[in-house]
């Protein structure tokens, strides 16, 4: 799979983007979502794990990850992807960018792409999102991804020690944003 966009590329993880996520996790940033510091040791396994889940191709049950690079540099900035909640029974979007490349609009212009590729090659009914209270960076993500928001309520994800609040969002082919001047194509289908 491999998604343009004006300034970036989205493509599968290969053994090499270890390296550069690990990096991006260094900082701390990262630790929400499961990358604490010390993630370089696992890093290379956590990628394998990705590729393999990824040839699989089931959003409805797996976690699908992928790259995002910028397309000047060949440089990985980040991912984006889905993972399958089984306590919510739906599909949601995943994403990061490491610190050095926030706030340039790239993980909205990844997520918008991702959530045109999704919807338009999978049968499921919508991609959901999960967002904290507080982050208000990523609700502006995923709101210019065209999703909307459906409720605000105390959740616990995996990565929380106990329930805070969430704002729950969704994104069917119906109510996203318009389609993103994305070039969609899928190698290997």
């Amino acid at each position: 799979m491999l998604i343009e966009t004006e300034r970036l590329r989205i493509r599968e993880l290969c053994a090499g983007d270890a390296p550069a996520f690990a990096q991006m996790a260094a900082d701390g940033s990262l630790t929400d979502i499961g990358f604490g510091k010390d993630c370089g040791g696992w890093m290379e396994k956590w990628v394998t794990q990705a590729q393999t889940l990824t040839k699989r191709d089931n959003p409805a049950a797996d976690y699908l990850a992928y790259a995002v690079m910028l397309k000047d540099t060949q440089t990985v900035i980040g991912s984006v992807g889905c993972s399958y909640y089984e306590d919510l029974q739906k599909t949601g979007i995943t994403y990061f960018i490491g610190e050095a490349y926030r706030n340039r609009g790239y993980a909205a212009e990844a997520a918008v792409a991702y959530a045109g590729f999704f919807l338009a090659h999978y049968s499921l009914s919508g991609l959901i999102a999960t967002v904290r209270e507080e982050n208000k960076a990523s609700w502006r993500v995923v709101e210019k991804a065209g999703f909307l928001l459906t409720e605000k309520r105390l959740y616990r994800d995996l990565n929380d020690e106990k329930p805070v609040f969430y704002r729950f969002y969704e994104r069917t082919a119906g109510n996203g944003a318009a389609r993103p001047k994305a070039l969609f194509r899928a190698e290997g289908l």
